[in-house]
């Protein structure tokens, strides 16, 4: 068994709120789990309007096989969350 973590980090132009930024994340979290079937969560800057960091979470019986569905992710977020500014990510393989 193979564990991926996926960490983004994000900024959110035009937030002028952690309710506009809850209002904004939600839905990306949701549908992240709904489109690769992984778990997702916001881990880190919490209370800052602009910024966020997403964890997602994916096991699988294949290294390779975690690693690519991870991948896949990040260019997913650029391509139908335009609104949203990838700054970052890294992706760990715990096997």
């Amino acid at each position: 068994m193979h564990t991926g973590i996926l960490t983004l980090h994000i900024r959110l132009p035009g937030s002028d709120s952690l309710k506009a930024k809850r209002r904004r994340i939600k839905p990306l979290l949701a549908r992240l789990h709904k489109e690769f079937n992984l778990s997702a969560a916001e881990v880190d800057h919490l209370d800052n309007w602009h910024e966020s960091v997403i964890a997602c979470a994916l096991v699988g019986n294949a290294a390779p096989h975690v690693d690519r569905q991870l991948q896949k992710v990040a260019g997913w977020l650029e391509r139908h969350w335009p609104d949203v500014l990838l700054v970052g990510e890294q992706i760990e393989i715990i096997s």
